[in-house]
């Protein structure tokens, strides 16, 4: 649930984005098209949000609705930073100082101005430790954010200051090809502190207790609801290329009903299930997003039998990803053998993932899976176990829940799986107190790098629920960020070591990389989907007749 998280040299990046608009064709052909009088989306989603507090956001739902809402300094379009708030960028000679200039014409929703401060403020809160703020490890490499987030130092002493209100200077602790597009995640927006500090623990859990200073304001979202809406924000700075009025959301976690919907003309988008995209593959508005997106299982370690490494392996073992990924996961998804998807990064004309691949726990082997968990129970002096697997509440979730369920308990008799699937809200709280024994998660690239993907699993990023701590494997992650950084070769062979590793131990147990399949009427254009990062951008999207 990141926005957890691009080395733009050599050949290191293969990154998939896909600008959707009718059929596939040209937009050149479409802009002779005449535009709708009305411009209004109907916009189906499969499963809530929960929150609008742009620091301590906790999953890419939410993220959707935030860029939209909100701007940085940067945003992302075709994994490019383009201008946001930022007009201006000076880097000093040694990589480590970056100073932009903010646009004087930017406001927030109740009136205030967005300056350089909204900025300090907004980072002084991601990384307080205080408020866990899931994403705050992106910080890392900014002067002092580690030292912060581990309680060593004040928030106040972080990289970053205001020269008078429209000048924010950023000190790195070293080099960051990546720079631009780290300031185009949400987690470094700025944030108006007037606001934040009026709302107090209610700002971002409602639409009427959060301001917003981008291309729309979002209206309607009690904090609970599952619908809400984007209206254009008459104030925006750049309002002349938002084209959209209105864009209506609801949640339907059904696919069966958001289909019936869109065939019905009520909503104008909707993911489809795996069956469904077998049927529509060649229906006009079908697409397919290849997303640097992945689900896996989580286990708590803390847990007695979790501890033991033959039981996680013999649970890997006993799940068979190419059925899960053909028959039961969302149409496009495919097995995944490493956490790091594929068509991420490439290095030296390889493929990240082939270059980490291992032979543990990553295929279907019955016998091998009973071996192992034989093995694992006579260690622990037991003889069978239960346990429980946390599962969001839509459709999709639920079949692969039942799925593992009954994959498990006919592959190892010893083991009772009982599903519980509840809205990915309050799996989120649940599982960031240690309360769950197993769950099954995900987590979509902020950007285009390995390390967003194995930073996940470090010993103090929030994201590792299951509280796996691996000295080994935190020192590697950790020299890939720092001592090795500009080092390619060096980087590389560190992030390589550590994914194997990864797979080795089996904290968490790699499933499935989940392409999406989608419909997007026809009539829609300019529809901005990244692979990494933030998928949907409704900036510059117009209808059609």
């Amino acid at each position: 649930m990141s926005l957890k998280k691009l080395l733009m040299t050599s050949s290191t990046l293969l990154v998939a984005t896909l600008t959707l608009s009718a059929c596939g064709n040209s937009n050149s052909k479409q802009a002779t098209n005449k535009p709708a009088a009305k411009q209004v989306l109907n916009w189906s989603l499969k499963s809530e949000i929960a929150t609008l507090d742009s620091a301590l956001v906790p999953e890419n739902g939410s993220a959707n609705m935030i860029n939209n809402a909100m701007e940085g300094l940067f945003r992302i379009k075709n994994n490019h930073a383009e201008p946001g708030l930022a007009t201006k960028t000076k880097v000093s000679k040694d990589g480590l100082t970056y100073t932009m200039t903010l646009r004087k014409n930017a406001k927030w929703s109740n009136g205030d101005p967005v300056t350089a401060h909204d900025f300090v403020y907004a980072w002084h809160r991601a990384v307080d430790p205080k408020n866990a703020a899931p994403g705050s490890y992106l910080y890392s490499g900014i002067k002092n954010a580690d030292a912060i987030i581990a309680g060593k130092m004040a928030p106040d002493t972080l990289g970053v200051k205001a020269n008078g209100d429209y000048e924010l200077v950023v000190q790195l602790e070293q080099q960051t090809p990546y720079f631009k597009l780290l300031m185009g995640d949400i987690r470094f927006f700025p944030q108006d502190q007037k606001a934040v500090e009026k709302y107090g623990a209610k700002y971002g859990a409602s639409a009427k207790t959060t301001v917003f200073n981008g291309p729309f304001l979002l209206e309607g979202w009690t904090g609970s609801n599952l619908n809400w809406k984007f209206v254009k924000n008459k104030d925006y700075w750049d309002k002349k290329h938002v084209k959209m009025e209105t864009v209506n959301f609801k949640v339907n976690k059904s696919t069966t009903t958001a289909y019936n919907l869109y065939q019905a003309n009520k909503v104008d988008f909707t993911t489809l299930s795996a069956e469904q995209a077998k049927e529509l593959a060649k229906t006009p508005g079908y697409k397919v997003l290849q997303e640097a997106r992945t689900t896996y299982m989580e286990y708590n370690l803390e847990k007695k039998e979790f501890k033991n490494k033959k039981i996680r392996q013999a649970l890997s073992y006993a799940i068979d990803r190419k059925y899960l990924a053909k028959n039961v996961a969302g149409g496009g998804a495919v097995p995944l053998t490493n956490f790091v998807p594929k068509d991420l990064a490439k290095f030296k004309g390889k493929d990240f993932s082939e270059l980490a691949a291992t032979k543990v726990g990553v295929t279907y082997n019955k016998k091998l899976a009973q071996k192992l968990l034989k093995e694992g129970l006579k260690e622990l002096g037991e003889d069978h176990f239960e346990f429980t697997l946390l599962g969001r509440d839509d459709e999709t979730s639920k079949k692969e829940t039942e799925f593992i369920q009954s994959q498990i308990e006919q592959t190892l008799p010893q083991v009772k799986v009982v599903t519980r699937n509840i809205p990915g809200k309050v799996i989120i709280a649940q599982a960031s107190k240690g309360d769950f024994d197993v769950q099954l998660t995900g987590w979509l690239a902020d950007f285009a790098d390995p390390i967003n993907f194995l930073d996940v699993e470090t010993k103090a990023n929030f994201t590792n629920m299951g509280n796996y701590d691996s000295p080994e494997y935190n020192k590697l992650v950790t020299a890939a960020k720092t001592t090795d950084a500009l080092n390619e070769n060096k980087r590389f062979e560190d992030m390589i070591k550590a994914a194997k590793l990864l797979n080795e131990d089996q904290p968490v147990v790699p499933l499935l990389q989940d392409n999406v399949p989608e419909m997007l009427r026809p009539t829609v254009h300019d529809m901005v989907q990244n692979s990494a990062g933030i998928t949907d951008d409704f900036k510059e999207v117009y209808v059609t007749e």
